[in-house]
This record gives structure tokens, C-alpha cells and sequence, in this order.
């Protein structure tokens, strides 16, 4: 069953419970850098998560945070564009406390993320990055998790429930259902929608290319701004966020990703069967909380347009306050709520 409803509400119990065990977490293991508490929305921008740690899995060595014990259920979070682990900074200290094994990864192009080869195709097509992150659960000896994300990484959290299900024991999902096919890609919106996908026209270019190149920290900065008009991150926070993109590969992942999206990078044919499924609108059976902000300001579906998508149990939440695309960074805690209360389901 579906609910649409605004926090707190169904999500009470569940975000009381990540309350009690936050105001039970020692910062130290957490962050580095300052022993301030890390209550949540007031942690300082200052402080990282850190150490990381680094393991070769499928193509890539990621780079990864991982917080909280070993034993338990593991949950991982995955950032989006252009965005990077940061995004659950303050998420994952909450779940770590509730008593999860939390992994937060950087996606293929950011961080300290790279690829085991310089032959590998650069690729940013929509299921080579769940087929990335299967082979981090396989090389973490990980059997199933619980998978949560916004952005790339809410797109890449249900595709790896579609496609691999015994793999994910339950999802949440910003902004809902983002699965999609180069066919979808090609059917023109009204001229406003289109008006808000304007960087990926920018990307079609060469001129896109050199731009996001050179100036890649400042168009990352317009679309926080734009994303999450409410939001008034400080520099600090943006900066800490932006180091990731200097990965060498980052400008030709998020090039590839948004040409491939309108048929203009063909993608890899090892890759061709699982794109066809996808192109399909697979339904997705895990049980599964999407979560969406009162002020996102970045293209999104309504959730009226994928609710149908989900058929196990589920539950859609609208947090308000201001909220925008950025919704774990932003809203900490409801974002740890879902992930607490979606196994209950």
C-alpha cells in the first residue's frame, strides 16, 4: 500500500528510535577532525568521513566509509551527481548507531574510486553503476543489504532491486522510481521540463564537455543552488563535497551518463541485455520507502507516476521544510528514519 504524507507521522516511531541512538553515539569513530557530538543538522562541515578504505571490486578499486559493526544488517547509501559520500554524513553515524553495518562508496569517477585498468570504457550508463555496486557487495562478502540513495544513486539503488531482488532486501528511493532507456530518453517534454534538463543538452556538445572540464567546482555549485533552492550549505560543506570531483575520470563518466540517456553514447554491448530488461519498466518487489522534499528543485517525477512501479510493501513520505534534492544531507534524519523503518514494512 501506498501512503503520501509529510513527517513526522508514519515515520515516528522510526525516527524517535535513531534519536535515542544518536544522542548515544560517540563522534569519534565517526568523523575525524573534531569531537563535537554529531547531532545531525549542526555537525560541523569541517569534519569528514573518514578513514576510508579502498577494495578492487569488478572493474574498480572503490573507495568506501564504513561505519558500525560488523555483524550488523548491512545498509549501503550511494551519492549522486554532483554530490559524493558526504551526502550521508550525517546519516551514517545514525544508522551506525540503530546497530547497522554501513557502507558509503564512491561511485565510478569521484573520490579515490578508479578503474583496475586504462582499457576499461569509461562508461556512465545507467546498469553498469548497480553492476559496480553488486560487485562491492560480492567482494565485502555482503549476500543481501539494505540499499538507500538519491540521485544516481536512488536511479543505481533500484535498478539493483529490479535486477537482482535476492540481493536487496529492501530500498529507499529519493524521488522515487528513476529507472529509464534511451527510448524514454528520446520522447520530447513540454518545453519547461525541458527547460530544467538544460545541462544535459550542455553535455550533448563538445563545448559542454570543455566547460564542465574547466569549470566543473562552479557547475557543481549552481546545481546545489538550483537543486536545493532552501538550502544554505556554507562553502566549507561544498568544498568538502567538491574535492571528489576531481577524480580523473570524473568529466567522462558524467559526460557518457547524460549522452547516453539521449541516445548519443551507444553504451557497452556486455551491458545490452540488462539495458533491454531495464527499458522494460521492471516492477520492483522489495519492500521499499520513497522520499521526497517539499522544495526540490531538480527535474522529478510525482509520486503518483510510480507508485504503481512498486508492488511489495511500500510507503511514500513527503519531508517538508524546506527540503530539496539533496534530501540526506539535508533532512538527516528523516532520511535515516526510512532506512530503519523500511525493513518493518
Amino acid at each position: 500500500m501506498s501512503h503520501t504524507q509529510s513527517l513526522p507521522r508514519r515515520s515516528f516511531l522510526g525516527a524517535t528510535a535513531v534519536g535515542i541512538v544518536a544522542t548515544r553515539f560517540a563522534a569519534g569513530t565517526a568523523f575525524a577532525n573534531g569531537a563535537d557530538s554529531p547531532t545531525t543538522r549542526d555537525a560541523s562541515p569541517a569534519k569528514r568521513l573518514q578513514p576510508l578504505k579502498n577494495i578492487d571490486a569488478g572493474a574498480l578499486n572503490v573507495e568506501y566509509f564504513e561505519l558500525g559493526p560488523a555483524d550488523g544488517a548491512p545498509v549501503i547509501l550511494l551519492h549522486g551527481w554532483p554530490y559524493d559520500i558526504h551526502t550521508y554524513a550525517d546519516v551514517a553515524p545514525l544508522l551506525a548507531a540503530a546497530g547497522h553495518r554501513v557502507i558509503v562508496p564512491h561511485l565510478r569517477g569521484y573520490g579515490g574510486t578508479r578503474f583496475l585498468s586504462d582499457k576499461t570504457p569509461r562508461n556512465g550508463q545507467q546498469s553498469v553503476l548497480a553492476v559496480d555496486f553488486i560487485a562491492l557487495m560480492d567482494a565485502l562478502g555482503i549476500e543481501t543489504a539494505t540499499v538507500a540513495g538519491c540521485d544516481w544513486g536512488a536511479r543505481t539503488a533500484c535498478i539493483m532491486a529490479a535486477l537482482w531482488p535476492k540481493r536487496v532486501n529492501a530500498l529507499v528511493s529519493v524521488s522515487g522510481y528513476l529507472i529509464g532507456s534511451q527510448e524514454i530518453g528520446k520522447v520530447p517534454l513540454p518545453p519547461q521540463a525541458e527547460s530544467q534538463w538544460w545541462y544535459q543538452y550542455y553535455f550533448a556538445t563538445e563545448r559542454g564537455r570543455l566547460g564542465y572540464e574547466k569549470n566543473r567546482k562552479e557547475f557543481a555549485k549552481l546545481i546545489w543552488q538550483t537543486a536545493s533552492p532552501k538550502w544554505a550549505f556554507d562553502p566549507a560543506t561544498f568544498e568538502r563535497s567538491a574535492a571528489a570531483l576531481d577524480n580523473p575520470d570524473h568529466v567522462r563518466i558524467v559526460i557518457d551518463n547524460y549522452r547516453w540517456r539521449i541516445g548519443l553514447a551507444e553504451g557497452e554491448a556486455k551491458y545490452r541485455d540488462l539495458e533491454a530488461r531495464l527499458a522494460q519498466a521492471p516492477l520492483i518487489g522489495v519492500p521499499t520507502i520513497t522520499l521526497e522534499g517539499d522544495a526540490n528543485g531538480a527535474p522529478h517525477p510525482e509520486p503518483s507516476a510510480y507508485a504503481k512501479k512498486f508492488s511489495g510493501p511500500y510507503e511514500h513520505r513527503l519531508v517538508s521544510g524546506g527540503i530539496g534534492h539533496n534530501l540526506p544531507q539535508e533532512a538527516p534524519e528523516a532520511f535515516a528514519a526510512a532506512v530503519v523503518d523500511v525493513t518493518r514494512l
